[in-house]
């Protein structure tokens, strides 16, 4: 892996992230519930995790920084938490990430078996590229691989979450989650960038630039930079 690939995916988590505030967003709630609730009980949990998603918004409003984790960790813990209190059961808390897991899992194969692999959306809403590049023949067989890396490593995740959920593994599905939250999704993105530029490089397609042009294919040379 060359310098200027590593300086590549420094700068796209980078701007994912915006730091570690957004990977203390997502997670500590959840984290937060599944602690409580072995030592207290679900009702004593699903307060403590409001309170934290509440306290992490405060903290960002004070410090005016980037609310779009905490509010989206605010509206996603409300969520998870109703449906806990009221079933009763501390395992629905993680009902909404499952059936997001499923759905993210069933979009990435149906995109591919209809040849509009879901990583090129992705892409194409990050990065502005024209949406008909990503279809040419020698540029989206690239985000077709990856997205079945995106497919695989969803339906391994909720594959775990729904075992354990059936089996009644509140504590170990809650752990689960958190190493499969962010730590997953970082590891994710690195594999979909390093994969993706790899299958670009080999496919020898025309670069953005090139395919806006409408350059001959005797000029084409693959994309030099993102994915």
């Amino acid at each position: 892996m060359g310098d200027t690939t590593l300086r590549e995916i420094q700068d796209e988590l980078r701007s994912l992230l915006e730091g570690r505030a957004g990977i203390v967003d997502g997670i500590v709630a959840p984290i937060i519930f599944v602690l409580v609730n072995a030592v207290a009980g679900m009702p004593t949990a699903a307060y403590a995790g409001v309170a934290v998603a509440v306290s992490v918004v405060l903290v960002r409003l004070a410090r005016r920084s980037d609310l779009r984790y905490a509010v989206s960790g605010l509206f996603g813990t409300g969520l998870a938490i109703a449906l806990a209190l009221r079933s009763g059961d501390a395992q629905d808390y993680f009902l909404p990430g499952i059936i997001s897991g499923v759905a993210t899992t069933a979009i990435a194969i149906i995109s591919i078996a209809v040849r509009r692999p879901m990583v090129a959306y992705m892409s194409w809403v990050a990065r502005q590229w024209p949406l008909e590049w990503y279809w040419h023949p020698r540029v989206r067989p690239a985000y077709a691989r990856v997205t079945w890396l995106w497919a695989g490593f969803f339906a391994v995740r909720t594959g775990v979450q729904i075992w354990l959920f059936i089996t009644d593994q509140t504590t170990a599905l809650g752990f689960v989650r958190a190493a499969t939250g962010w730590p997953g999704t970082i590891a994710l993105l690195i594999a979909t960038f390093v994969m993706g530029r790899n299958r670009l490089l080999a496919l020898d397609g025309p670069s953005v630039d090139q395919f806006e042009a409408d350059a001959p294919a005797t000029e084409w040379k693959p994309q030099a930079t993102g994915f």
